[in-house]
């Protein structure tokens, strides 16, 4: 039977007893409105420990100004009955108070460089909130392993930078990007797709295998790709954020000698803005 809490002291109950008994303890934060993809990371952090913790909070601190805070998607009665099925153990169901005790900006987390480009770029602040609460989240459970999805690159790579520096001793692991039949991430922000934006969304996808597909082939003229890619994502409906090529280990500027790349976009379709990324291994290329 899943446990449900709101308290840190609820959630400490529950943790001790578990280590009590040495077992190990997995993580998986999220914001939320839960769909197959985030059911996934629950599959993979039961088969890393003994005992799977899922946090349930819509942080405040990684929504910008006119972002969609207020009208996120919040449906709780039916994440609780999905997490149940795929048996997690404790969801832990926090409000602000808890997460922020002495208000939001009283202690912030902050990974400069990762955090500022792509994403961070068009988003200011928004991975400080994200380093902020999954930190926190982080020193709460304390958990063995922490599961993350692959869709969120940047986050991903932002938060084992955080980990690393601030040596905490927590394994992080990023499970592949779950999708649609047509190739479209899932996501919870899909949902805010009218029917013929939904038609088109595939086009992100589209859109990275071809940059994909070029870099397999031998091109080495990013600049190139990635106008191309951004020509076609106009022409299918979208505002392109940014299509980008980086090295997949930093997310530095590649050169023509990187063989581990990572394609990533981002581009509002709609009242949505959807983000996706695709790996290049061209080691055998």
């Amino acid at each position: 039977m899943m446990l449900e809490v709101a308290t840190a002291a609820q959630l400490r109950q529950a943790l001790d007893e578990w280590r009590s008994r040495g077992e190990r303890i997995a993580l998986v934060p999220t914001m939320g409105n839960l769909h197959e993809g985030h059911l996934q990371l629950v599959d993979c952090a039961r088969e890393r420990a003994d005992r799977v913790v899922v946090s349930l909070f819509v942080n405040p601190t990684q929504f910008g100004p006119g972002e969609d805070l207020d009208n996120y998607p919040r449906t709780l009665d039916d994440d609780r009955a999905a997490l149940a099925a795929r048996g997690a153990d404790l969801l832990f169901v926090p409000d602000e108070a808890v997460i922020y005790p002495h208000g939001r900006e009283a202690c912030v987390v902050s990974v400069p460089d990762l955090s500022d480009m792509l994403c961070g770029a068009a988003r200011p602040g928004h991975f400080d909130g994200v380093a902020t609460v999954v930190s926190k989240l982080l020193n709460l459970v304390a958990p063995d392993v922490a599961v993350f999805g692959e869709k969120d690159f940047q986050q991903l790579m932002i938060i084992r930078r955080m980990v690393a520096d601030l040596f905490m001793p927590v394994t992080i692991e990023g499970v592949p990007t779950c999708r649609e039949v047509d190739g479209l991430a899932m996501s919870s922000r899909n949902r805010y797709l009218s029917e013929d934006e939904r038609r088109r969304a595939p086009a992100l996808y589209q859109a990275l295998q071809r940059v994909a597909g070029a870099l397999e082939k031998g091109r080495t003229d990013y600049d190139a790709l990635v106008e191309s890619a951004r020509k076609f994502l106009s022409e299918k409906g979208f505002e392109p954020d940014y299509v980008e090529i980086r090295r997949s280990d930093d997310l530095a500027m590649p050169t023509p000698s990187d063989q581990a790349l990572v394609v990533l976009a981002a581009a509002r379709l709609g009242k949505a803005r959807l983000i996706d990324n695709l790996r290049v291994s061209l080691e055998t290329a």
